[in-house]
Formats: structure tokens, C-alpha cells, sequence
């Protein structure tokens, strides 16, 4: 079965909400209210390495991605105006159905729990796009899209140089290779405004952490899949470069 979307519509203010996927936390099940700090401490000794804060934030925000980018992936191949915005579409759910898989794998071994929704905020990014069609749906989920695969690109790099455990370095190579993939296509639709990426990027403004933090799932319930799409045949480890503009 596939994930089911939230398509209600509203209204969304980037300076409002921002875009902080690098920021989010899970305080709610990690008992972590400031990451920042206690992030390298080792919560587990495991037979993969030790399992720091961080590594187990990590491979939450990369469950959580997907919870969001997956359904907002369908209606880009639904709603999406040009090829380019469908390609970018089929990329996301399959980068993120794989990336899902890992997670779901690794999870019980490290013993972290995977929440089975997005963030409030990260909700609302879907609905937000939802909300719109033709032309303006591609601008507003390309825009959406590129920022926050621009914030979190460096967090995935950090976890990378710095995790000591087999199995968050694995996710974290994996998670590399297909935000890179997806800053790719994304950019290959031509509706990048790199000024006001860069912008939102690096200016997120601050929200409350109950706006940035998945709901636990209901005890007992089970973890929810986000379904493979072997039919795609995308590739997503080895993204093409976007060519440069042919000068005249």
C-alpha cells in the first residue's frame, strides 16, 4: 500500500514557518531537548560501533524525510506541468522508498524508534504545494524541495566524518548519494532561484520545537512503509551533472 498524503490546503509563509529540516530534533521519543550540546555523547555500545546522540538523531530525520518527501514525490508525478518536474518526482520516491528501507532495517539493531509521521511542519510543506497547480505547484515544491535538501546536504556530510557506527555510516553514504541525486533533478527543472535558496538556507528563522518534532506512533502500531517502486527504474547513486548554460 502506498503512503497516504495529507492534501488539505493552506496558506504558507516561508519567513513564517522556514525551512529547517537540519534543525529538527525529537524530543518527544529521544529524550533530547538540546542536541546541539549532548550530541556526540554515546547513548549505546552496540556490536556496529558506538551510537551517539546524533547518530540516532540522524537516522530519524532521514525516516522523517521521507514520511514527507515521498507523498510530495507522488504529486509532483501527478500534478507536475513538464517531464523534468515528473523525472524529479519519480526520484524522490525512490531515493526515499530506499533510504525508508535502510532505516527500517538498521533501527531495530540500533534500537531507535521510527516515527511513522512527518513533523507538523514538514505536514505542512505538503499541503502547502497540495494546495497549489499548474506552473505555481512546480515553483512552490521545487522551492520547498531545494531548501531543505540544501539545509540537511551538510548535516548528512557532518554524521559521515564523524560516526563511529557501521550501520549510520551506511545510511549516511546511502542518504549523500541521493540528496545529491535529488539537489540534481531538481535543479534540472529550471526553477531554481539560487538567490532565494541560498537565502533560506542559511537564514532559517526559529520555531517551536513542537512544530519541528515527529508525534510518536502509537504504541504497539506498526511501522509504516513507504512502498518500493520498482517501475520507476530510477537511479539515484550516480546523479548526472546539470549542464552548464550553452553561452551565445
Amino acid at each position: 500500500m502506498r503512503m497516504s498524503r495529507n492534501t488539505a490546503g493552506s496558506v504558507f509563509v516561508f519567513g513564517a514557518l522556514g525551512l529547517t529540516l537540519a534543525a529538527l530534533a525529537y524530543p518527544a521519543m529521544l529524550g533530547v531537548e538540546n542536541t546541539s550540546t549532548t550530541a556526540d555523547r554515546i547513548i549505546a555500545n552496540t556490536r556496529y560501533g558506538p551510537l551517539t546522540e546524533a547518530d540516532r538523531d540522524f537516522v530519524v530525520k532521514v525516516r522523517a524525510a521521507g514520511l514527507w518527501e515521498y507523498p510530495l514525490g507522488e504529486l509532483a508525478m501527478e500534478r507536475g506541468t513538464t517531464p523534468e518536474m515528473k523525472e524529479a518526482g519519480a526520484h524522490l520516491i525512490v531515493g526515499h522508498s530506499r533510504l525508508d528501507e535502510t532505516c527500517r532495517r538498521i533501527a531495530p539493531e540500533l534500537g531507535i524508534t521510527l516515527p511513522n509521521q512527518a513533523s507538523p511542519q514538514q505536514q505542512q510543506f505538503v499541503a502547502t504545494a497540495a494546495a497549489e497547480n499548474g506552473r505555481q505547484f512546480d515553483s512552490t515544491a521545487v522551492t520547498i524541495m531545494r531548501v531543505t535538501h540544501g539545509q540537511i546536504f551538510p548535516v548528512v556530510a557532518k554524521i559521515r566524518a564523524n560516526t563511529r557506527n557501521s550501520l549510520v555510516r551506511e545510511l549516511a553514504d546511502q542518504a549523500n548519494d541521493t540528496v545529491l541525486d535529488h539537489i540534481t533533478v531538481l535543479e534540472k527543472t529550471g526553477l531554481v532561484n539560487h538567490e532565494q535558496v541560498n537565502f533560506q538556507q542559511t537564514s532559517p528563522p526559529k520555531l517551536p520545537a513542537d512544530q519541528l518534532t515527529p508525534p510518536p506512533p502509537q504504541p504497539g502500531s506498526p511501522v509504516l512503509v513507504l512502498e518500493p517502486r520498482p517501475d520507476l527504474n530510477i537511479n539515484t547513486a550516480t546523479p548526472s551533472p546539470t549542464p552548464a548554460p550553452t553561452s551565445r
